[in-house]
């Protein structure tokens, strides 16, 4: 496994993350059990960030994490979020008072005594983000956590933030299905030495050699009102990634191995962040972190998958409220 550091002061770490989501039915039912096996399985891998949030299932990720925590937690680098409150009237709030809340819950939840990183999970507009910043400074002041993190943020968002204290990561969806980050993120997050962490990186299942087939998907699954999944663009985004996953196979690889790697060879502080539910997929997801790709195999992958392929917008009208727009 690669390693990647996380931040330009932090711990050296996978570079494959563990994303939790998927844990409490994101896309599909999850299953503790079979969390926990991921898990463990995960630091066998090299694989030793694990990221969550107080919104996945409602705290219960955090829950979760934390019965694997009780033996373990020396030997993960822990990161949660906060910004997200699921209420119509408010859906973001980066108050001081509710941050300090809710990083007091988090902290509850997973029975731990400090954050190795905690993000702003999406910025509240009604609250500039030096003040947020200035918040989060208090708590790793205090102890309550290591490093600060935003997500989902334009890069003018972090030369703000990062002019009160230093950002370790900043979240982004990036992948072969979504390129956006690559106007402006990365090279961001290189000036001020944070690490960029790629959400979503198999392109919410896409990238991988079983894709999702729409008409599988349960109710509540968050890719059903997802444009590019829609039965007009659906079809003919498989239709190129067929070709990808098919050429992936040729060069002896699967599909995610071969998108995970394409991934990290983007930039040195790339990290990669699939979410997963079985430690099959995590096995899977680590092969691309020891996968280097030649540089003629980096340049059929962008002929196969150019820049902008994919049909449809990433979110709906509702899911794009959160991310900042800065292109």
């Amino acid at each position: 496994m690669q390693t990647r550091k996380l931040g330009a002061d932090g711990p050296e770490i996978g570079a494959v993350a563990l994303g939790t989501m998927n844990f409490v039915g994101a896309y599909a039912a999850g299953d503790p059990d079979e969390a926990l096996r991921c898990m463990a399985r995960c630091l066998d891998l090299g694989i030793n960030h694990f990221d969550t949030s107080n919104v996945y299932g409602k705290g219960r990720a955090e829950e979760l994490l934390s019965g694997f925590l009780k033996t373990r937690r020396d030997q993960v680098v822990l990161a949660s979020k906060v910004g997200i409150t699921r209420e119509k009237e408010r859906p973001f709030n980066n108050e001081p008072d509710y941050l300090r809340d809710c990083l007091d819950a988090s902290l509850k939840r997973l029975k731990v005594d400090h954050l190795d990183l905690y993000y702003i999970h999406r910025r509240d507009p009604s609250v500039p983000v030096e003040e947020v910043i200035g918040q989060m400074a208090r708590f790793r002041d205090e102890g309550k956590i290591r490093a600060i993190g935003l997500s989902e943020i334009a890069p003018a968002t972090l030369e703000r933030a990062a002019a009160v204290a230093p950002i370790a990561a900043v979240q982004s969806e990036y992948s072969l299905w979504t390129r956006l980050p690559e106007l402006g993120l990365v090279q961001a997050c290189a000036r001020h030495g944070a690490a960029l962490v790629a959400f979503s990186a198999l392109g919410r299942g896409v990238l991988t050699d079983a894709p999702p087939q729409p008409d599988d998907l349960r109710e509540g699954d968050l890719r059903r009102g997802m444009p590019r999944f829609d039965a007009e663009n659906y079809p003919r985004n498989m239709e190129r990634i067929a070709r990808f996953a098919d050429y992936a196979h040729e060069i002896g690889h699967s599909a995610e191995a071969v998108a995970l790697a394409w991934l990290l060879s983007r930039a040195p502080h790339v990290i990669a962040l699939p979410g997963s539910r079985s430690s099959a997929h995590m096995e899977a997801n680590a092969k691309g972190g020891d996968l280097v790709l030649t540089p003629g195999q980096l340049a059929e992958i962008e002929t196969l998958l150019p820049v902008g392929f994919a049909h449809g917008a990433r979110y709906n009208r509702a899911m794009s409220r959160g991310p900042e727009a800065y292109c």
